[in-house]
């Protein structure tokens, strides 16, 4: 979807979808290496989701994203940030402290942010599978509409 909307737009990006469902930002650290090569100029980091579902400690959460960001600084490529929530079930002590790695490591690598990247999709039963969790074409539409928003201006700028 974002590909479709670049290639629209007339901006010669390519779309490489690094993720793998289930995988949690230790899994993202892991492939790391092999999703910054070649001529990457803008990295979307959107993981965490299953950290806060499976309850893994908030501070591995950080570190992990921590450690994407600065290595892709490093290679000098723009980072998009995308925050996630935790579901109220580990109580609201995690869900604060999940909530609040995203707005700090954003504010700390001076990264673009995306505040939830479930923002109207999370919760609402018609956007998402049965499961409660993944979205629906329709909430995919309105996923890509949320990181569409903080990822235009970057590329229009270039």
């Amino acid at each position: 979807m974002l590909q479709r909307r670049l290639d629209e737009e007339g901006l010669s990006y390519e779309v490489i979808n690094a993720g793998v469902s289930g995988d949690t930002s230790a899994g993202g650290l892991r492939r790391l290496d092999w999703a910054l090569e070649g001529d990457v100029r803008i990295l979307i980091v959107a993981l965490g989701g299953n950290d806060a579902l499976r309850g893994l400690p908030v501070e591995d959460l950080r570190s992990n994203l921590s450690t994407i960001i600065g290595r892709a600084q490093d290679r000098q490529i723009r980072v998009i940030l995308a925050g996630m929530e935790a579901p109220p079930n580990y109580g609201p002590v995690y869900a604060r402290s999940f909530h609040q790695v995203f707005p700090d490591l954003a504010r700390q690598y001076k990264v673009a942010f995306l505040p939830f990247l479930l923002q109207g999709v999370a919760g609402v039963a018609l956007l998402n599978q049965p499961d409660g969790i993944h979205p629906t074409v329709d909430g995919a539409r309105m996923v890509a509409d949320n990181i569409w928003g903080v990822l235009q201006p970057m590329v229009k700028r270039s």
